[in-house]
């Protein structure tokens, strides 16, 4: 099997900023049966175990010996016994597996695959950032790169963050980054007026906004409603809810692996869905009775894809591409991580 390169913009993935070139990706192979026992045949040469994220193409989630959120996946890769962790996800993912595993080998399929989010701070900004408030605790979420976990107090996930803050003592000053989205939505839930918000977000999840889950709403008013708290629409989803035009009990702002818990016990018949559209795939088949739709089907993240047949095989064939993290940076990085699970709520990833 051979690959070859194909270039994406976001233009053509629907995205909103035109004018971002995505990095090429891998093509030319197809997930066909034979792909997967050349999958499967390598990886167990390599003694390697294949991880993907829930945002993943389903052929990469199919052929996955575990499926989940990146904390949740990270946790598993540091667990399971295997001399290599094959991670279908983006870089800060990889990252964070090889800080919870530093003495296994961790690759990523292709290297290039960055995170607008965790890119939306850098450890510079925040050193800054620290400057301006000395006395702060800083809260970052798990979607950050090792250098800036490594600037961290403490670490959260969208299902922890909540439960984060509320664990700091109420007269500290809270520095929380880098989602702009989750942050509010952390202040609205603890009431505190002492967080202070860095102003990053996911351009997938922020592109989900406000009008377009209202006319789903409107188009679909027997839906509940499952709403990732990056998304642009969360406010809207729980405006609504105050406005009696959709049920408070069918709003539910959950974390992708809430996600997934919700829908096993859902009785709906439907659900509107505002996340990365590659948690589809791990909803239907959770809770196959159930119809679920994006409430925006353009919102797909490019470097989630560029994750394909073509560069998984690739990286099992060639060995490529191992993720390295600075051993001091990795030790301060998997202190917050640790503090963020000693408050006895690990949550998911995001």
């Amino acid at each position: 099997m051979t690959s070859t390169i194909i270039t994406r913009t976001e233009t053509d993935l629907g995205m909103p900023d035109p004018g971002v070139t995505i990095p090429a990706a891998y093509g030319g192979v197809e997930a066909t049966p034979e792909w997967a026992a050349e999958i499967k045949r390598l990886a167990k040469a390599r003694n390697a175990v294949i991880l993907a994220h829930n945002y993943q193409l389903p052929a990469i989630q199919d052929i996955a010996d575990y499926v989940g959120d990146s904390l949740g996946l990270s946790r598993v890769a540091a667990e399971v016994e295997a001399d290599e962790i094959i991670f279908c996800g983006v870089h800060f993912m990889a990252e964070s597996a090889k800080i919870l595993s530093p003495e296994k080998r961790v690759l990523i399929p292709d290297e290039r695959a960055g995170c607008s989010l965790a890119d939306s701070i850098t450890a510079e900004q925040l050193r800054e950032w620290k400057a301006d408030y000395p006395d702060a605790m800083v809260v970052s979420y798990v979607n950050t790169t090792a250098e800036v976990k490594a600037l961290t107090d403490i670490c959260c996930t969208s299902s922890n963050a909540v439960d984060v803050v509320a664990s700091i003592d109420p007269d500290r000053e809270i520095l929380f980054l880098p989602d702009q989205f989750l942050g509010a939505h952390v202040k609205r839930e603890t009431g505190r007026d002492n967080i202070h918000i860095w102003a990053g977000e996911c351009h997938v999840h922020a592109g989900i906004n406000g009008d377009e889950l209202t006319d789903q709403v409107d188009s679909h008013p027997d839906a509940e409603l499952y709403i990732h708290p990056e998304c642009g629409c969360a406010t809207s989803a729980l405006y609504l809810a105050g406005e009696g035009t959709v049920p408070d009990e069918k709003v539910k702002i959950l974390s992708t692996g809430g996600m997934i818990d919700a829908a096993r016990e859902s009785t709906a018949k439907q659900v509107l869905v505002a996340t990365e559209v590659g948690m589809l795939h791990q909803l239907r088949k959770a809770a196959p009775e159930v119809d679920f739709q994006p409430v925006n089907s353009r919102a797909a993240c490019p470097y989630m894809k560029m994750i394909t047949p073509a560069a998984l095989l690739r990286c099992l064939t060639e060995g490529r591409d191992e993720v390295h993290v600075d051993p001091e940076i990795a030790a301060k990085a998997r202190l917050s991580v640790q503090r963020m699970i000693e408050i006895g709520n690990p949550g998911g990833g995001e």
